[in-house]
């Protein structure tokens, strides 16, 4: 779910999620330019579907900042489990899914998407 309060104003704290509804997971645009979107995501116990890979046209690079979580690649036996301050460089057109999230607390991301 798109958050509606984005960071407009050009301030914010990526760790204020008091005032979310943490049933969905939540995507918040923090910065957006022609091929480049920076935004925190927040988790809380979300997964990819079964089946379901992510196939995008930007690169993406993800922060863990809390939380924790496993991405998995496609052709990879086993999913990579990123906590506080692991970092990971998606290629364009690789296709990944998220195989879990932290259910005891909220993950927070930072994603950075880029051409």
């Amino acid at each position: 779910m798109i958050d509606s309060a984005s960071a407009h104003d050009g301030v914010g704290n990526l760790f204020d999620i008091a005032a979310l509804d943490t049933r969905a997971e939540r995507f918040t645009p923090l910065v957006e330019a022609k091929n480049l979107k920076i935004e925190r995501i927040v988790s809380t116990g979300q997964a990819s579907p079964p089946g379901f890979w992510y196939d995008q046209d930007l690169a993406e690079w993800v922060l863990v900042l809390a939380g924790s979580a496993a991405l998995r690649f496609e052709g990879e036996a086993h999913p990579r489990v990123l906590h506080p301050g692991d970092w990971l460089l998606i290629p364009a057109k690789q296709k990944h899914r998220v195989e879990w999230t932290d259910k005891s607390g909220a993950t927070i991301w930072l994603a950075v998407h880029f051409s």
